[in-house]
């Protein structure tokens, strides 16, 4: 959640596997390498000169420089199956399917291919008519094979079933207009270990997909659906080689204000997830969004365009590698809009990285080798003083941190123990040992438009909070948080280029320092990097 408001004043919300062993293993070394650096770099509480840095981390940026994944209408990727049913499939004619063995689940049966011919499939007008498959199942769909739900069905494939494989598919024109909030499509249910390839979702309404644990999307179309491109849930989930574009049609920020439930895509409460090489663009929303205890996401060499909010969001989760994406024209039409707050490409709420918490990247979270071009703003680390667990101005209230989950809970985290420790600290998502290394920030305002001005916070990076001012029995009012998030929490800016009028805003929301100061004393951000104001 961001905070629209001018330093000082109350605050208003304004919005709210087999790879993982390997995974794991290549994150220690990059853990331990990135743990050095940011030792090296971490300054005093009362923001004294830390020790010289050398090269931490150089890389270059290595985002992607045109689109991996061109999926929706490519036929080469999309319609590649199988012309004739497979050996011992079950053949799905094309018309009205709600009397074949896909309408009757009690038909069903496990480990069996169904074959859609081609054509385009309805399953009748009941509003639950849906396939609900058995364990192990494969769909597959023929050249120009359609399931249709024509806005009468809600779902396309529901139930509970494990290890159910969707390949081929065009599944669209499921639910109502502002319909299906929360709710998925395909695996309704998220059934367990279920891969979903080669498919296009659109038009539907809530979640195209909804991903539950060991699921895998890939090389899939998710396109102009009605809330997301997909939710995901559970844990070890891989999004690889999707386009996600045009989703939250209904813009359901418009239904339910402040909902935080928009974009091409949501993760919640996620263990581990590898995302990609996507397209993620021209969502009305965020383009990629987790939200609320996710943790050890690699997410790499995705390409990020033109999304109406934020490219990335991680928001009170923890452990995270965003390395070698590219951000292209993100925030262009909701930056303007935040009175006060800089919007950005990259936005880190309330998240950093703790080794208590399990799995990889737990010693830093780092987003390093990524290009920015013209996007509204780069890369903001920001942490509300007034959100922490058990606090009503925490909109996820039924959460709690997760790095001692047996002490801290939603209960314990109340006002006779929360100025004491442990409390104090892990009541709190904390934006801490965030490394921000090895970017290259280019900004043209120019060509971004007439808004892009710094008057309203356009060509923004940052490391800030707001003055502490609620619950009464808080002990973070006033200037606290926004010490410890640009001082104590071992957050830093270094080995980045700049190239444009960047702007930089530190300590409490609204200080806008200049270069030097962000560099100099009381900062030292942004070492061994450089900044070139004219070019682009």
């Amino acid at each position: 959640m961001r905070f629209s408001q001018r330093p000082g004043d109350p605050g208003r919300p304004h919005k709210g596997a087999a790879r993982w062993m390997l995974l794991a293993c290549s994150a220690t070394a990059i853990a331990l390498l990135t743990w050095l650096t940011l030792a090296s770099l971490r300054s005093s509480a009362g923001g004294t000169e830390s020790p010289p840095v050398r090269d931490p981390l150089r890389v270059s940026a290595a985002g992607p420089v045109s689109p991996p994944a061109r999926v929706c209408g490519n036929a080469a990727i999309l319609e590649r199956g199988p012309t004739s049913p497979p050996k011992g499939a079950v053949v799905v004619p094309a018309g009205n399917d709600s009397g074949t063995v896909i309408a009757h689940n009690w038909s069903i049966q496990p480990h069996k291919t169904y074959w859609f011919a081609p054509g385009r499939h309805t399953l009748g007008i009941g509003q639950y008519n849906q396939i609900i498959p058995a364990n192990g199942d494969a769909f597959l769909g023929a050249r120009g094979a359609v399931l249709d739900g024509r806005h009468s069905n809600l779902f396309a494939f529901a139930g509970h079933a494990r290890g159910v494989t969707i390949r081929y598919l065009t599944i669209q024109n499921f639910g109502a207009h502002g319909d299906s909030g929360g709710q998925g499509v395909v695996n309704h249910d998220a059934g367990s270990g279920w891969h979903i390839n080669h498919v296009t979702v659109q038009r539907s309404a809530g979640a195209g997909v909804m991903l539950g644990p060991g699921n895998v999307l890939a090389h899939s179309c998710l396109k102009d659906n009605g809330e997301y491109g997909f939710q995901a849930v559970g844990s070890r989930v891989t999004v690889d080689h999707d386009e996600i574009v045009g989703n939250n049609t209904d813009d359901w920020e418009a239904l339910q204000p402040g909902c935080g439930c928009s974009g091409g895509a949501k993760f919640w409460d996620v263990d581990g997830a590898t995302v990609t090489s996507n397209y993620v663009h021209g969502n009305l929303g965020p383009g990629l969004w987790a939200d609320t205890d996710n943790r050890g996401f690699d997410v790499e060499h995705n390409y990020f365009a033109d999304n109406q909010g934020e490219g990335f969001i991680y928001e009170i989760s923890y452990n995270l590698r965003l390395a070698n994406n590219t951000f292209v024209r993100n925030a262009l039409v909701d930056g303007p809009k935040l009175d006060g707050f800089p919007d950005s490409a990259v936005y880190i709420s309330e998240s950093g990285a703790d080794s208590r918490v399990p799995g990889p990247y737990g010693h830093a979270l780092t987003v390093t080798g990524n290009t920015f071009t013209n996007n509204w703003g780069g890369v903001v680390l920001w942490e509300d003083a007034n959100r922490f667990c058990g606090s009503p101005a925490n909109s996820s209230a039924s959460n709690c941190t997760l790095v001692d989950p047996n002490v801290v809970t939603t209960k314990s985290c109340n006002p006779t123990n929360i100025a004491r420790q442990p409390y104090y600290n892990d009541c709190r998502w904390r934006t801490q040992n965030v490394l921000v290394s090895g970017n290259a920030f280019n900004l043209d305002p120019a060509s971004i438009g007439g808004d892009c001005v710094p008057a309203k916070y356009c060509g923004f990076n940052g490391i800030f909070s707001q003055w502490g001012s609620q619950p009464s029995w808080s002990p973070y009012r006033g200037a606290v948080v926004e010490g410890h998030i640009t001082f104590n929490q071992n957050n830093h800016f270094a080995s980045n280029t700049y190239n444009g009028p960047w702007q930089f805003m530190a300590g409490e929301q609204g200080n806008v320092v200049s270069w030097e100061n962000w560099q100099g004393t009381p900062y030292h951000q942004d070492r061994g990097s450089t900044l070139n104001q004219r070019g682009a």
